[in-house]
C-alpha cells in the first residue's frame, strides 16, 4: 500500500474570492418609476453572488477543519486514561491489603499478563480501568474478599526508528516524545537523510503515513518511524 501524504497547504484562491465578493459594489440611489425594476435586477444579481459568498465561507471553514484534523492526527493529546495496553507495556498492580499480589508485571508478546492468585489473563487491548475490573473479577472468586484493585502504567512499550539515522533501533518511550526527539536519541540524521519528511506507522496499523517535518509530530508507544533517503 502506498503511503498517504498529509499536506497542510491551504487554498489561497478561496480567500481571494472571499475578499472580492466582500468588496463588490452595491446598487444605491434608486429614483422614479425605475426603482422597482432596478431592485428586481439587484435581487437577481445578488442571488448568485450570495450563493458564491456562502460557498466561499463553507470552503474556508472546511479547509480549516481539515487542517485541524490533520494536525490532531499527528499531535493529538496523549491520555493515560484512554491508552490501550499492548505487549511490552509494564503495569503496577496494587491490591490493598494483599502485598503478595501487589507488584509490577509486564504484558508478554501474546498480550497476556500473569497475576498471582488471579491467574493468567488477557491485558492487550484493554485500558488500565478495564484491566482493574478484570483482575477484581478474578480475585472475587473466593480468593480475596471485596478486593480493591488499582492498575497504573509503569513503563510504555518501546518505539522503533529506522532508516537514515545514525543509530537505528528500539528505544524506550517517554511522554511527549516527538519525531525529532526520536531522531536525536538515534544519533541524528545521516548525511543521506531526507530531513523534510518522515514515514510513520502507528502501533497496530499496517500502513505508513507521510508527515512533513515542519512541525512537531508526537510519537506514541509501539510506533515505527522511518527516515527516508534523499535523492538528487
Amino acid at each position: 500500500m502506498e503511503p498517504q501524504e498529509l499536506s497542510r497547504n491551504h487554498h489561497p484562491h478561496f480567500f481571494a474570492l472571499f475578499a472580492h465578493l466582500c468588496s463588490a459594489p452595491l446598487l444605491t440611489d434608486f429614483r422614479g418609476d425605475a426603482v422597482m425594476q432596478q431592485q428586481s435586477i439587484r435581487v437577481a444579481r445578488a442571488a448568485p453572488r450570495n450563493i458564491l459568498f456562502a460557498f466561499a465561507l463553507a470552503s474556508i471553514a472546511g479547509f480549516a477543519t481539515c487542517a485541524s484534523a490533520q494536525t490532531q492526527t499527528g499531535s493529538h493529546a496523549f491520555s493515560t486514561g484512554t491508552y490501550v495496553l499492548g505487549p511490552n507495556d509494564r503495569v503496577r498492580v496494587k491490591v490493598y491489603g494483599e502485598p503478595d499480589i501487589t507488584g509490577e508485571y509486564e504484558i508478554d508478546a501474546s498480550g497476556q499478563v500473569s497475576i498471582p492468585l488471579a491467574g493468567r489473563m488477557r491485558a492487550s487491548g484493554m485500558t488500565t480501568k478495564q484491566l482493574e475490573r478484570a483482575i477484581t473479577s478474578a480475585l472475587s472468586k473466593d480468593i480475596v474478599r471485596d478486593p480493591k484493585v488499582n492498575v497504573e502504567i509503569v513503563a510504555y512499550r518501546p518505539y522503533y526508528i529506522l532508516g537514515e539515522v545514525k543509530k537505528a533501533g528500539e528505544y524506550p518511550y517517554r511522554l511527549g516524545l516527538t519525531v525529532m526527539d526520536a531522531v536525536a536519541s538515534a544519533g541524528g540524521f545521516t548525511y543521506r537523510a531526507n530531513e523534510g519528511k518522515v514515514y510513520l506507522r502507528r502501533s497496530g496499523s499496517t500502513a505508513e503515513e507521510i508527515y512533513p517535518l515542519d512541525a512537531p509530530i508526537l510519537v506514541f508507544p509501539g510506533d515505527n518511524i522511518r527516515i527516508p533517503e534523499r535523492y538528487f
